[in-house]
Order: structure tokens, then C-alpha cells, then sequence
């Protein structure tokens, strides 16, 4: 697990030259699935709910991974917390520049959300899976929400998870 206390001050990237990019000429890019546990609990169904939200941001060059995964989620959702699983990689088409990215994707539990953020401009509220699936404009970022959630209610997921529930009003 990876948080922001393992990581140096945050500060914006100045300019886009020192993205990475793959053999041909596409941009790679990280991101996470910010997650919390809510409280709230379906007498009805016996089933606790779960809210999600989607985000993905570049990854500079000076930057590790992890510490690209935790700015992002910082400046563009003003949340804090720490990376939990690395859910998968994939390779899709950049509608505006037509060319190959890499995107890797994490899960990421949410412990602090900011009040005021980099980005805070971009509306910040948290919904359930459904509606981020519905949502989603690529395959690849349902395909890692669908990873995220097998991770979360798989037996052993679920179990390892359920100890870090904590209460977000």
C-alpha cells in the first residue's frame, strides 16, 4: 500500500514535455478508482453500499507510478488516501489524437476529501457503480471498475477490506 505520507509535497506540473509516452509517440497514463465505504445498510438485502467515482490523469516523468496515482487523485478530485491494488493495464485508441495509450489503473481508498483543490472546478460527488458504469466512455476503465468490485466482494477482498471500513458522512 502506497499513501501520501510516503510521497514528497504535491505541486502541479508545469508543462506537458515531460509526460511519458510509449514507442509510438502515445501518451502513458495512470489512474486510480477512488472508493469509501458508506455506512448505510440495506435492511431489505443485508448489503452495505458502495460508492465509486472514475479518474485518470498523466503520469510525469520525475514521478513514480504511485506518486503520479496520488497527485492526480489530489488535484482533479481533491481526495486523499491510499493505493490499494493495481488493477490492470491496457492499451486503447486517444479519440483526439488518434494514437495508442497505455493506461494503468489502481483502486485507491479515499480517507480525507478536501475542501478546496487544484482542480476544484471539476464537480466532485460520489455515485454508485451503476451510474459510473453508464457513464464510462471506454471499455477499459468499466473493464477496471468491474476488477475493482470483484476485488472488493471476492471473499478474501471483501473480508481484507471490511477492516478498513470506516464511517464517511
Amino acid at each position: 500500500m502506497y499513501s501520501m505520507e510516503d510521497m514528497a509535497p504535491l505541486s502541479p506540473p508545469k508543462q506537458r514535455s515531460h509526460q511519458r509516452y510509449n514507442n509510438h509517440g502515445g501518451r502513458r497514463i495512470v489512474g486510480c478508482i477512488p472508493y469509501r465505504f458508506k455506512t448505510s445498510f440495506n435492511k431489505s438485502t443485508g448489503e452495505n453500499g458502495i460508492s465509486v467515482n472514475q479518474l485518470e490523469g498523466g503520469w510525469e516523468e520525475y514521478e513514480s507510478m504511485e506518486d503520479a496515482v496520488l497527485r492526480e487523485a489530489e488535484e482533479e478530485a481533491g481526495v486523499r488516501g491510499i493505493i490499494k491494488d493495481r488493477l490492470g493495464e491496457w492499451i486503447y485508441v486517444s479519440r483526439r489524437h488518434k494514437s495508442n495509450y497505455e493506461g494503468v489503473m489502481f483502486s485507491f481508498i479515499v480517507k480525507e476529501e478536501l475542501s478546496e483543490w487544484l482542480e476544484c472546478h471539476r464537480e466532485r460527488r460520489w455515485v454508485s457503480v451503476e451510474e459510473v458504469k453508464k457513464g464510462c466512455p471506454h471499455i477499459w476503465m468499466k473493464e477496471a471498475l468491474d476488477k475493482l468490485v470483484d476485488k472488493l466482494f471476492g471473499s478474501i477482498g471483501q473480508q481484507e477490506d471490511a477492516l478498513e471500513m470506516e464511517r464517511i458522512d
